[in-house]
């Protein structure tokens, strides 16, 4: 889920960022310090959006930069469990494959992909039900729930698309159409 967070701290402005226009030098000062960085309480920066308040600047003792007391809104990106996400295949791999849901990768573990046997074929790099014949591959989009959710050291999202409307966004449009089909051959035999 993407939200914008208000934070107050102190932002050093580096003395060679000095000669720069002071609102210009403390919005890229909390990009480098902010952007990218993961809070397991509020989840991962992404781009400062606002500067609401800029106080007056203060040297400390043996650093040359100036710190500015501010308070500023930045994008966050933190997923929720249980929460419905639409993302593109990254990888695959023998054991599940990793999909692109927002400001990082969740891993959909094979045995959460579909309600039949995969198995792995290396040599296309996807994976294939055993019944269905479905394929997963790189690049296919696809819609999950989340799972689990560890935001610490290393970041870790889980995924499973086996649940109603979860799936390969082809499987879930091929799925629609065949139950289209049947509703209209139902409804002329009437």
């Amino acid at each position: 889920m993407y939200w914008i967070a208000t934070v107050e701290d102190d932002i050093r402005v580096a003395p060679e960022d000095l000669e720069k226009d002071v609102k210009e030098a403390i919005k890229e000062s909390i990009s480098k310090s902010y952007e990218g960085v993961v809070d397991p309480k509020t989840g991962i920066f992404l781009a400062v959006d606002e500067i609401l308040e800029i106080g007056e600047g203060r040297v400390l003792p043996e650093d040359p930069g100036v710190h500015f007391p501010c308070k500023f809104k930045i994008l966050v990106w933190k997923p929720v469990e249980k929460q419905i996400v639409e993302g593109e295949v990254v990888d695959v791999t023998e054991f599940g494959v990793f999909i692109r849901i927002g400001a990082i990768d969740g891993l959909v573990h094979i045995s959460q992909i579909m309600d039949d046997y995969v198995s792995y074929d290396e040599k296309n790099s996807m994976l294939v039900g055993k019944s269905s014949r479905k394929t997963l591959k790189e690049g296919d989009k696809v819609r999950a729930r989340v799972i689990s959710v560890s935001l610490k050291e290393e970041s870790k999202i889980g995924l499973t698309m086996r649940q109603p409307g979860l799936g390969a966004l082809q499987w879930l449009e091929r799925e629609k159409k065949a139950s289209q089909e049947r509703e209209k051959k139902g409804g002329k035999k009437k």
